[in-house]
């Protein structure tokens, strides 16, 4: 079993979902980032998305796309990325990472070689937006070789033909994307969600996370109601970027600002009670 596959199996004994984050590598700068991935844990983080930064992040909306280019800007390159996670492992070895971004950093980098690296830093998972399951075969094959999860995402126009193709050797989780368009400009609607996700639960034992528009307490409580994870992203991300000063620099807002926000989404699953009192 993997990180992935033994966290998922420890929530389903606790009767709840997981929390999913995600922050961008190097934003605002390298050392934050990594101070910041280091609390995610404590803070509540069940699984962490670890952003791979780049310069035309298409499916992400405003915030996530400003968070690539904070981390550019800084100097984030692949290599930084990778001993971010490396980094990261010295201190925690249960807590998944899942790389998430677009197939061109990878393959600037070379296929082989970011596997290897990735599988050798600690990464457990991939989730490449722009690759779909007919163009994977140069990024599958070695992903799967190297132990890492492949996953794959299913969105509301993921019809009964194309589903088994979304299905097909995805690992660790399926990453339901709750609404039509990029992160973080739309909010999702619980109910349509829901009859998406039973759907395609179906046609999968793997559990499911929800992201995309999620950005409140209510709305991971109401998501957690029909999935087995709920992922936070462009919220974590804004927040992030209003703690810094005029130059796009880290203050002392910074950290506390992204784990206070970790700490009172993940109430919501362990709290359910309290956090609607809240």
């Amino acid at each position: 079993m993997t990180r992935i596959d033994k966290t998922f199996a420890a929530l389903k004994r606790e009767g709840r979902a997981g929390l999913v984050t995600f922050i961008t590598a190097g934003d605002p700068d390298y050392e934050t980032s990594l101070a910041l991935l280091k609390g995610l844990p404590a803070a509540g983080a069940d699984v962490i998305e670890l952003g791979m930064p780049f310069s035309d992040p298409m499916a992400d909306g405003p915030a996530i796309q400003a968070s690539s280019l904070r981390a550019l800007k800084a100097g984030q390159t692949m290599k930084k990325t990778l001993s971010l996670v490396r980094e990261f492992r010295n201190e925690d070895q249960t807590t998944p990472i899942v790389l998430m971004g677009y197939y061109n950093p990878i393959y600037i980098y070379a296929v082989d070689r970011f596997v290897r690296d990735a599988s050798e830093a600690g990464a457990d998972g991939l989730i490449i937006v722009d690759l779909p399951p007919e163009e994977d075969e140069e990024l599958r094959p070695a992903a799967v070789a190297a132990g890492l999860n492949l996953i794959r995402l299913a969105t509301p126009t993921t019809d009964a033909k194309r589903l088994p193709a979304v299905l097909a050797n995805t690992s660790g989780f399926v990453y339901y994307v709750s609404i039509a368009g990029i992160t973080g400009t739309a909010a999702p609607d619980v109910t349509s969600v829901g009859a998406h996700v039973e759907r395609i639960k179906a046609h999968t034992d793997l559990p499911i996370a929800i992201g995309f528009g999620v950005k409140s307490p209510e709305q991971v409580r109401d998501l957690a109601e029909v999935a087995e994870g709920v992922v936070v992203g462009s919220a974590l991300v804004a927040a992030i970027a209003e703690s810094l000063d005029a130059d796009g620099k880290a203050t002392g807002e910074t950290k506390p600002k992204l784990l206070g926000l970790v700490e009172h989404l993940s109430a919501a699953l362990r709290q359910p009670a309290e956090a609607a009192a809240v």
